[in-house]
């Protein structure tokens, strides 16, 4: 276990929710403002954004390896890509104190070192490692000694990879730790979503393990949770009908709050392994079966078989006590409908 400000994380604990805004600013402060208002409101735990520009992700090259092929971003130059979709360095002194106003957590993924220098001087509670920056060992390092919590996404990485990341950010510093199952496909195909996986990652490594979702909807997220995920990830938009590089994955506001709500009932719906029974089967018991007289029957006389039934309610001997019964003498007159109880018999010692 371990916390992001105040707020635990662990599979003791509800999910942690996280809104991502990434790209859905569309180049507006207010709407990155208003954004993480929103999400609040939604109820999510904290709002994550991204820390580059252009010149801290690639260069301006116009070589064939610098465009994007295929997917969402077909046909896009990476540097162009890039430019479009940052969220400046200058407005995070701004949101950061605007979360701090408004009562919600603000953290970053940073890709580069001066980006985590910018997070640092905004003391930053926690980091971010996405899965395209997983192997980049120098930066997990760096993010590492800062000594903050550190979630990392593991789409792409081979178990290898994920063990280097998880050794380099242990032997530099950080001792709160979780990984995010991840496909990195914007969208994910939900029949590759894996999400057994989670299983895996918390056997192999043990660590705390949560979801970083892209595909569409939220059957993966509440599925996730089911399967002990404590912390879901979600790229989160005021409407998708306002285009950005991320809107056509992302969630919308009345979507993120049933993420909210139905990851959290997921959650509560596990309860425990014990074979004690929950306290809302109080009052169905009486509805069981047992055994009744179905016959009037005088002090003196033997039960016979047509003389009780296994019926409902359930206030009478259990049914297993059936074959026993027959043949006994009851000690008092009994009338149909009574429930058989042994004080109501002959017990032969």
């Amino acid at each position: 276990m371990f916390s992001i400000g105040n707020r635990k994380i662990s599979e003791t604990e509800t999910p942690y929710i996280i809104a991502e805004l990434s790209a859905n600013h569309n180049g507006s402060l207010e709407r990155a403002k208003l954004s993480i208002k929103i999400a609040k409101e939604c109820g999510v735990d904290a709002v994550k954004i991204q820390t580059y520009n252009a010149d801290t992700m690639t260069i301006n090259c116009n070589n064939s390896d610098f465009i994007v092929k295929g997917g969402l971003w077909n046909g896009y130059k990476l540097y162009d890509l890039y430019n479009e979709a940052h969220t400046p360095f200058e407005w995070h002194n701004e949101l950061y104190s605007y979360a701090k106003v408004i009562g919600i957590t603000l953290f970053s993924t940073p890709f580069d070192e001066t980006a985590v220098d910018l997070l640092e001087s905004l003391d930053t509670p926690a980091y971010k490692i996405a899965s395209f920056e997983l192997t980049d060992l120098p930066l997990i390092s760096y993010v590492a000694k800062k000594r903050k919590p550190i979630l990392m996404s593991t789409g792409m990485a081979s178990e290898d990879e994920i063990s280097e990341a998880i050794e380099t950010a242990r032997t530099n510093g950080c001792n709160s730790l979780l990984l995010f199952h991840c496909i990195s496909s914007y969208p994910a195909p939900i029949e590759q979503a894996n999400l057994n996986q989670i299983i895996n990652l918390k056997k192999k490594f043990g660590v705390a393990v949560g979801l970083s979702d892209h595909t569409i909807g939220n059957t993966c997220a509440i599925t996730a949770v089911a399967l002990g995920a404590c912390a879901i990830e979600k790229h989160f938009t005021i409407s998708r009908d306002e285009k950005s590089p991320d809107s056509e994955f992302s969630v919308e506001p009345a979507e993120l709050k049933d993420l909210v709500d139905q990851t959290k009932n997921a959650w509560n719906s596990l309860g425990i392994q014990s074979f004690v029974r929950p306290q809302a089967e109080s009052g169905s018991k009486v509805f069981r079966r047992s055994i009744y007289f179905v016959t009037d029957l005088k002090s003196g006389e033997k039960i016979t078989l047509s003389s009780i039934r296994r019926i409902r309610p359930g206030f009478g001997i259990a049914p297993k006590y059936f074959e026993e019964l027959i043949g006994m003498t009851v000690i008092k007159d009994v009338k149909r409908g009574d429930p058989v109880s042994w004080d109501s018999l002959e017990i032969k010692k």
